[in-house]
C-alpha cells in the first residue's frame, strides 16, 4: 500500500484508470492499476482531499491539521458513531447529534469504491439523515482494508457483515467539489467538502 506515496506526486491530467506499457504489443490488453491506486486517482478527480496515514499517530497529526486549517478546534462536530468519539477522545471534540448545530461531520464509512472514487455509507454512519441534511464539511476516517472494486461488491460486504440486521439508508458520496453543481450528471446530489483520513491496516 506504500504505492500511495508515489501517487501524490502525480500532477498530469492524463491520469487514467489503466496504463499502457509501451514495450507491450498494441494488441495486448492494458495493464490495470491496483485497486488502491485506482481509488486514489478517481477520488482526487472527484475533488476529495486525501490523507494517507501509515499509523494512528499520523492520523492524529493529520486530523489536528484539518481542524487548524479550518478553525474547527472549538466548533461542533456532528458524530453519530460513539466509537469514533472514543477513538479521538484526546482531541476533546465538541460533539452534537443535531445537524443544525454542527460545523462539520466526522464519521466512518462502509467501503471505498475503487472504480469511481466514491464512499459507501449507511445508517451506521448517517442514521436516517439525507446527505443534504448533513453539514457541507465532511471528515471521514477509513482503513485500507475497506477497498472494494464496485458498489455491488460493497453492498454484498454490508450484507455479509450485518446478517442479523442489515443497515438502512445506504448511499454513496461522490461529489466533492462545487463545480459538480453545474454538471447535470450530479443533479440531485449533495456536493461536500470532504477530507479522507485513510489508515494503513493491511
Amino acid at each position: 500500500m506504500n504505492l500511495f506515496r508515489k501517487i501524490f506526486g502525480i500532477k498530469s491530467d492524463d491520469d487514467q484508470e489503466h496504463i499502457r506499457n509501451d514495450e507491450r504489443s498494441k494488441y495486448m490488453p492494458e495493464i490495470e492499476l491496483p485497486i488502491d491506486e485506482r481509488f486514489t486517482i478517481n477520488f482526487k478527480a472527484n475533488g476529495g482531499k486525501f490523507l494517507y496515514c501509515e499509523n494512528q499517530n499520523e492520523v492524529d497529526e493529520n486530523f489536528k491539521n484539518i481542524l487548524e486549517e479550518n478553525d474547527w478546534q472549538d466548533r461542533q462536530a456532528l458524530i453519530f458513531d460513539d466509537r469514533l468519539s472514543e477513538k479521538f477522545e484526546n482531541f476533546n471534540l465538541k460533539t452534537t447529534k443535531r445537524t443544525t448545530e454542527a460545523d462539520y461531520f466526522f464519521t466512518t464509512c462502509e467501503y471505498l469504491i475503487s472504480n469511481d472514487g466514491s464512499l459507501l455509507i449507511s445508517s451506521n454512519q448517517i442514521a436516517e439523515k439525507k446527505l443534504r441534511e448533513l453539514p457541507i464539511n465532511f471528515v471521514i476516517f477509513a482503513t485500507t482494508s475497506q477497498f472494494v472494486e464496485t458498489i455491488s461488491e460493497g453492498l454484498h460486504g454490508i450484507k455479509d457483515k450485518n446478517r442479523n440486521k442489515i443497515p438502512t439508508n445506504i448511499t454513496t458520496i461522490k461529489h466533492f467539489k462545487a463545480s459538480d453543481d453545474d454538471d447535470f450528471l450530479s443533479y440531485g446530489s449533495s456536493t461536500k467538502n470532504l477530507y479522507l483520513l485513510l489508515l494503513e491496516d493491511l
